[in-house]
């Protein structure tokens, strides 16, 4: 059965035991946010050395990061490496969007040096191989979707990316909307082109009820894809976008009656003030499922800085509701990330998880700025660097710019820290005993 099948039956499972621990929660609360479809376990039955996290409502903030090859840099070994630093640094799931190489290979040895949930677009693979067998995206087959999405579930892969929200119908709102953006997912560009190709629905949406049935088997997570998410703040929360959004509402639905989990993707870019909005929106229609957001980015002009562009618009976004963030890294609309790009885009997606989880309460998060803050007033260096994000960027800038003072280099010995302390007459050492 799957997560939310036992769920409903009451029953607490091994995952859920071991998600309530992490999330300080009590177990059984966590069933019941399970069981209304709030929250989700990604845990595929066939990957093995899963450490199950929880995603949704009442949890700390989860962050995804995406790797994958492509045409031009096909090689397993420079992804694996992307592996290894996009969990070492906090990812708490990994996508593997691999479009170039030898897919299936890659997708197998990432999920057996993964113990974080791996998720997949299926779109991608089924759209190459069908070039590969008939020349061209548009002349895909269901059969051909449906037997990736089998071949990724039984590979073990914990959580899949499923454009069925994008109907025939919201094909032509696009046509009529003038976006300055138009489509920009990948996933949803493919099935833009096969309906106006073959003149019918989107397969996807058609046969959903056979991708609930591949899902259920193996407990895969359905990620709801946005394939109308806009690609340009102007194009924000149109017409289009919502039209999807209501049809991904209804899908919701039908995975919660099949027992399969489910999450919703979202934007994309959008303006500040459109966020709140935004999450409230998809929240009231899908009745409360995960919110699975890509930044969102906040204005469209610092290539080269997404990844902070991406955290701005994160930290709002789950401040208010978003329970997952796609990580955006400083390669976005420039190129392939290396692994520089996913350190830094890593990093900046849990700056902005972290900072809404102090918002929201949740995971202690407060607790660790308090511990950093009592570190500084205690000017314990060594504290200070084990409770960091990121210890080697604290150690690069510390002793590049290390004095003999005691204080850091900016003040030296004009320390505001030090120079109260010794007219107050305290001793460091009274600080030290919080640590």
């Amino acid at each position: 059965m799957t997560q939310l099948q036992e769920a409903k039956k009451k029953n607490i499972t091994k995952e859920m035991e071991i998600v309530a621990e992490k999330e300080s929660i009590l177990a059984i609360e966590l069933r019941e946010l399970i069981e209304a479809g709030r929250v989700v376990i990604p845990a595929n039955k066939n990957h093995k050395n899963l450490d199950p996290i929880g995603i949704g409502e009442g949890l700390t903030t989860k962050i995804n990061a995406n790797i994958g090859t492509s045409m031009d840099f096909p090689k397993k070994e420079r992804e694996l490496e992307k592996l290894k630093v996009a969990i070492k640094y906090g990812a708490d799931t990994v996508m593997d969007l691999s479009t170039g190489g030898k897919i299936d290979a890659i997708r197998k040895e990432i999920i057996e040096n993964s113990k974080v949930p791996i998720g997949t677009v299926p779109i991608y693979q089924a759209a190459i191989e069908a070039i590969k067998k008939r020349g061209s995206i548009v002349d895909m087959k269901i059969e051909d979707m449906l037997e990736v999405i089998r071949k990724q579930g039984e590979d073990g892969v914990d959580f899949m990316t499923i454009h069925a929200g994008l109907t025939s119908h919201a094909v032509d709102r696009i046509k009529n909307q003038n976006r300055v953006m138009g489509v920009v997912s990948r996933g949803g560009s493919f099935l833009f082109a096969w309906i106006l190709h073959n003149k019918k629905e989107n397969p996807l949406y058609e046969h959903f009820d056979k991708i609930l049935d591949i899902a259920e088997e193996y407990d895969i997570t359905i990620s709801l894809g946005d394939a109308l998410r806009p690609g340009a703040i102007y194009d924000a929360t149109d017409r289009p976008q919502v039209d999807e959004l209501i049809i991904l509402g209804e899908l919701v639905d039908r995975c919660r009656e099949r027992g399969v989990q489910v999450m919703v993707e979202g934007p994309g870019h959008v303006p500040l003030d459109q966020i709140v909005a935004n999450v409230k929106l998809e929240k009231r229609i899908t009745r409360g499922a995960p919110f699975y957001v890509l930044g969102p980015l906040v204005t469209d002009i610092a290539p080269g800085y997404d990844h902070i562009v991406g955290a701005i618009g994160g930290a709002i976004a789950a401040s208010v509701g978003a329970d997952y963030l796609c990580y955006v890294t400083a390669a976005e609309h420039l190129g392939l990330p290396g692994t520089e790009e996913v350190k830094e885009g890593v990093i900046a997606s849990k700056i902005a998880a972290h900072s809404a989880d102090i918002m929201k309460g949740v995971g202690r998060a407060a607790e660790w700025d308090y511990k950093m803050s009592v570190a500084r007033r205690a000017l314990d260096w060594k504290k200070q660097r084990e409770l960091s994000l990121d210890p080697e960027k604290f150690d690069e800038i510390r002793n590049k710019y290390k004095t003999a003072s005691d204080a850091c280099s900016m003040c030296g010995d004009f320390c505001a820290l030090k120079i109260v302390d010794e007219y107050f007459g305290i001793k460091r050492d009274v600080y030290k005993k919080e640590l």
